[in-house]
């Protein structure tokens, strides 16, 4: 009861903070403000007799986790309504009207008054939640009504405090879960250990996602205007760090028959004038794009726009996933890799395990410096033998971790 009490008091006082930081942070005060219509939006959308789904993700990259899970349940089940929430403004503004859910909106603060007040509007048939999602408050509120929900794609590391002699207040929010599906067995014995046997290995339901990606048309016509039919490179969601790998390597060779996609994280107007005024080949991006335009005449497409780079990586034959130069974190390779491709990332990738395992197979190749980047990318460029050998690799990796979805929608409708 003390650790409850402590955890709330922690909130409250978060709380606090985080509303004043927001009078300085538009991210922050978006998602003040769009907690304050959490529960207005759900009284109007959901009514008593509705039957409903409710599906929590902290963030843009947890929602495409769970996205194929999400659909197949959705699939099964046309009459339900779904309530689709987010914690973080970035989850939340880019996918606020997606098809897959009937309401979209904030969690609320983990607080014992909130959850039971959005667990009475919502009263959901399931819950699912994605990864790392574990709000104390909301978890117990679960529990004491008997509610059916899942945790998916989970991943767990021993330095946690659901681990720690200290964490017995988080330690007993896992149980509000009536099962847990994890990435891999590390996991799942971590979750032994603590006698929560309600645990079973899926996998990552990203493979499942990133595989169906091939199952759709990925035809993007100026992009393949720009390819040519030559060689190309696609550097998906750079940051500065990321751009010094590379840079060089346009710059120093306008001769070669090689075309590069740039698809940059940030796209605001003056960090794409920065980087375009930083390569000395001839460079268009897609800002620019007018009706008549010949665009086989240039080296460099800047993609300064979302919504394109998963099917961008399908005109690639080599890829450089970005984030891992500096400290931002790696985003996600496994976008380029369903299309069998050999790819390049920065030297930080520790925190991510197919990565890792990706490395050891050899299909990704790590970068600490711009020579590096140099030798490795023109290696790939002039030996299609090793280009296609990596390409293999990625592959064959991501085919052999699909499956996760076909798990999970086995105990949903068992």
């Amino acid at each position: 009861m003390f650790l409850k009490g402590l955890y709330s008091i922690g909130i409250y006082l978060a709380s606090f903070v985080v509303k004043i930081a927001a009078l300085f942070n538009s991210k922050l005060k978006q998602g003040v403000i769009g907690r304050k219509n959490t529960f207005s939006k759900l009284q109007y959308i959901i009514k008593s007799k509705d039957k409903t789904f409710w599906f929590h993700c902290a963030s843009l990259g947890e929602y495409e986790q769970g996205l194929p899970v999400f659909e197949a349940l959705k699939a099964k089940h046309p009459n339900y309504k779904v309530v689709l929430s987010f914690f973080s403004p970035s989850g939340y503004e880019v996918r606020k009207n997606t098809k897959i859910a009937d309401v979209v909106v904030y969690l609320p603060l983990d607080t014992t008054a909130n959850a039971k007040r959005f667990l009475d509007l919502v009263n959901p048939d399931y819950i699912l939640f994605v990864k790392y999602e574990i709000w104390p408050n909301f978890l117990h509120e679960i529990k004491k009504r008997d509610l059916k929900a899942i945790l998916i794609s989970a991943a767990f590391r021993k330095d946690q405090a659901f681990f720690k002699w200290y964490g017995s207040y988080a330690k007993s929010a896992l149980f509000g879960f009536k099962h847990i599906f994890t990435q891999n067995e590390n996991s799942k014995s971590l979750l032994e250990g603590i006698n929560y046997n309600s645990v079973s290995v899926s996998g990552d339901t990203r493979f499942d996602r990133v595989s169906n990606q091939l199952k759709i048309d990925n035809t993007v016509t100026f992009i393949e205007d720009f390819k040519d039919d030559k060689l190309c490179v696609v550097f998906g969601s750079s940051w500065p760090d990321d751009d010094k790998l590379y840079m060089d390597f346009i710059n120093s060779n306008e001769n070669l028959d090689v075309k590069f996609v740039i698809a940059p994280h940030n796209i605001k107007p003056s960090y794409v004038a920065s980087l375009k005024s930083q390569l000395n080949v001839k460079t268009i991006c897609y800002s620019e794009l007018t009706e008549h335009q010949n665009l086989a005449d240039y080296k460099v497409f800047i993609l300064d726009t979302i919504g394109y780079l998963s099917k961008a990586y399908s005109y690639a034959d080599i890829a450089y996933v970005g984030g891992g130069a500096g400290t931002t974190g790696l985003h996600n390779i496994l976008e380029p890799a369903v299309f069998g491709i050999p790819i390049l990332i920065g030297k930080n990738y520790e925190k991510f395990p197919e990565a890792k395992t990706l490395i050891d197979l050899g299909g990704v190749t790590s970068l600490g410096s711009s020579s590096a980047f140099n030798a490795s990318l023109n290696a790939l460029i002039t030996d299609d033998v090793l280009r296609k050998r990596q390409g293999d690799i990625t592959k064959s990796y991501i085919h052999s971790n699909i499956g996760a979805v076909v798990k999970i929608m086995d105990y949903l409708e068992s």
